[in-house]
């Protein structure tokens, strides 16, 4: 297992981890398998989507702003309740194929981190799995 470092600066941003995925396959040595990916908080996540047009992780932030606003007047006491909502949206894991080396992803397709209650330093769980 790997433990991935991101440091975020703003409050909400989606931050594109796809490079040091595919170093750190590419370094184990394996060929075939499944790379798990999980974020271990409950105010950030980690999802799969395009990463060739920016605009489009502010469009998924934007519209998670919509769903759970800032400050809407949530029970939780430490202020950030917005944060845990959206974080149980995205979700805390991911699962990628491993095929001769690569990631499978598609085309347009990148791995982010996904920060709701920043900025901090977070960690990303890796581990590879070779296929028997």
């Amino acid at each position: 297992m790997k433990t991935l470092t991101v440091k975020t600066s703003s409050r909400e941003e989606f931050v594109d981890i796809t490079d040091e995925v595919e170093k750190t396959v590419r370094d184990s040595g394996i060929k075939n398998g499944v790379c798990y990916l999980y974020v271990p908080h409950t105010t950030a996540g980690i999802t799969i989507n395009e990463g060739a047009d920016p605009s489009v992780k502010k469009d998924i932030i934007n519209a998670l702003k919509k769903i759970a606003p800032y400050g809407a007047g949530y029970l939780h006491m430490e202020g950030n309740a917005d944060s845990h909502i959206k974080t149980t949206i995205v979700g805390s894991s991911v699962t990628v194929f491993i095929e001769d080396g690569n990631l499978l992803l598609g085309q347009w397709q990148s791995i982010f981190f996904c920060e709701f209650d920043g900025p901090r330093t977070r960690k990303v769980y890796l581990k590879i799995i070779k296929e028997n």
